[in-house]
């Protein structure tokens, strides 16, 4: 298969393939060919070839010419990976909490995040940053309370992020996501904004590590395999 050769796109949908391709799209396409070194479908060679055509690639539809014989990108593009069902409501002994009352609590970089979290902000601010975090969980939950404050919750990128809750003359927004890995940690946002700010998204171009080592390390089994044959 001559990989260069954008007419091989036809097949995508039209106006879809001559889109610009972005990084995002890029990793995502990458994502798939790791997939498929570690799986065994694609040789050391073929791997190498087609990240060097990804890099490269300047449309989505070009993007699509590297994967299109690969059943993960048809999986990925069939929708988001089915979300677990949500854990109880029950706070287990082990829920943290993070407080600021008249000040401000941050927990950020590579901790440990429990099940379950409180986070209370009255006249203060709290930042709890799970972009660096390592997830020992796949559901996380996190209570988020307002009053006269601010609740700032930033989540990897490749995470699936639900939340409810709302605000009373106050403001309470949870940007959705949905992670088309079906391991993927999933955060819950819950609560209230009293006169306050609860806000939750995804921070661009961070994404859970732990899963992209699981994946290196499949990668690493698989051609140090192949070598010692």
């Amino acid at each position: 298969m001559d990989l260069q050769k954008p007419a091989r796109t036809q097949d995508a949908a039209p106006g879809v393939s001559a889109l610009r391709a972005s990084d995002a799209d890029r990793d995502r396409v990458a994502d798939i060919l790791r997939e498929a070194l570690a799986e065994g479908r694609l040789t050391a060679d073929e791997h190498a070839e087609r990240v060097d055509g990804v890099l490269n690639a300047k449309t989505v539809g070009e993007l699509e010419v590297f994967v299109q014989d690969l059943p993960a990108a048809h999986r990925h593009a069939s929708g988001p990976a089915p979300v677990p069902p949500r854990p109880a409501d029950a706070m287990p002994a082990e829920s943290d909490n993070v407080v600021a009352v008249l000040s401000s609590a941050v927990r950020r970089g590579r901790w440990r995040p429990g099940r379950r979290l409180h986070a209370y902000a009255v006249f203060g601010s709290v930042e709890i940053d799970l972009s660096e975090a390592i997830f020992e969980y796949q559901q996380v939950v996190i209570k988020a309370v307002s009053v006269f404050g601010d609740v700032q919750v930033r989540v990897p990128e490749n995470v699936t992020l639900r939340g409810s809750g709302g605000g009373v003359l106050g403001s309470f927004e949870v940007a959705a996501l949905d992670s088309p890995q079906t391991d993927a940690p999933v955060v819950y946002v819950d609560g209230w904004a009293v006169l306050g700010n609860v806000e939750a998204r995804p921070r661009r171009g961070k994404l859970v590590e732990d899963i992209m080592e699981r994946v290196h390390d499949k990668i690493d089994r698989k051609l140090r395999k192949h070598l010692d044959r």
